[in-house]
């Protein structure tokens, strides 16, 4: 049985949301919901992430405003290969990492960023696969 999983990210502007995944973190999409645009799904390596500005005016909520120190992640994502050749990647693109590559006690090496809205993802390779 194989199962996957994709957080539902309330945003600003889903335009400039899927952009900034696009553009910044290279993951594509195929089209936007609504008009104007109130939903868009963003895709990477088998990743799906949902983008929706709820009408009526919901707003982003990432787990930083319940968590003042900021360590609760909104999604972490598992990657083949080295978290450090995608840091790099991220970089390159322009975007700020807002903890660099290390090794975790719980078997992976991981980094972080945020995204337009303030979600902290983090992306982490397995170190004992």
């Amino acid at each position: 049985m194989n199962w996957s999983v994709a957080p539902y990210f309330f945003v600003s502007d889903v335009v400039l949301a899927a952009n900034f995944y696009r553009d910044m973190l290279g993951f594509h999409y195929e089209r936007f919901w609504g008009d104007p645009p109130a939903f868009c799904m963003v895709k990477r390596g088998g990743i799906v992430i949902m983008l929706s500005a709820p009408e009526g005016g919901g707003r982003p909520h990432p787990n930083a405003l319940d968590d003042p120190e900021g360590a609760a992640w909104d999604a972490y994502i598992w990657i083949d290969g080295k978290a450090d050749q995608l840091a790099e990647e991220f970089r390159s693109r322009g975007v700020k990492l807002e903890r660099e590559p290390c090794d975790q006690e719980y078997g992976c090496r991981d980094f972080e960023v945020l995204d337009l809205d303030g979600y902290r993802l983090c992306f982490g390779q397995d170190l004992e696969g």
